[in-house]
Order: structure tokens, then sequence, then C-alpha cells
């Protein structure tokens, strides 16, 4: 887990729109906050910051800031033990194999 921050020169809100989508669509992206004042977009996740500054350089100019590990919380490991005591859902909808015709074709 890492925290990528990053330098982007989004001059419009269309921009700013395009970066965002592009950003949460990169591969292992958890979160993504963007600060205006100082246009500085944090990324955080299991992320390839190369990866993420080249495909940003195709919309924006865009440059690598820093690379952190992330700090995880302890509120973060009480979330996940509840989620394995969660039961899942029955299958609705069970798949049973074809009857034996009895011919070949």
């Amino acid at each position: 887990m890492k925290k990528v921050v990053l330098k982007v020169g989004f001059y419009n809100d269309r921009i700013k729109q395009k970066v965002m989508k592009t950003a949460s669509g990169l591969l292992g992206v958890e979160s993504v906050s963007i600060e205006l004042k100082e246009k500085k977009l944090t990324l955080s996740g299991d992320i390839d910051p190369v990866k993420a500054v080249t495909k940003l350089r195709k919309l924006c100019q865009t440059e690598l800031v820093s690379v952190e590990p992330l700090k995880e919380d302890k509120k973060s490991t009480d979330v996940s033990t509840n989620l394995n005591s969660l039961e899942s859902y029955p299958f609705y909808y069970h798949m049973y194999p074809p009857p034996y015709i009895g011919y070949y074709i």
C-alpha cells in the first residue's frame, strides 16, 4: 500500500473531471483526493507510480511529488475482521447439468 502525491496542472473543470476519472480507473487505486489550491492529486492503494504519471500526462502536465508507504489505522483492521464474520448470500440460481439424452450427434 502506497500513498502517491502528484502535482497536476489542470486549468478547468473539464480537465479536472477527466483527471479524476482516469486516476480512479487505474489498477490498484483505492482512494483519490484532490487539493484545488495546491493542484495536488493524492492516490492511495497498491499503485505503480510510473504508470499513474504516464496515464495522467496524456491529459495534462503531471509531476511526481512523493511516494510514501501508507500508514494503516487500527480502524481498517477492525473493518476487515467484521467483514469476515458476515455470511454470504445463498445461491438462488443453481445450475444443474443437462440430462443425458442417450444418443450422440
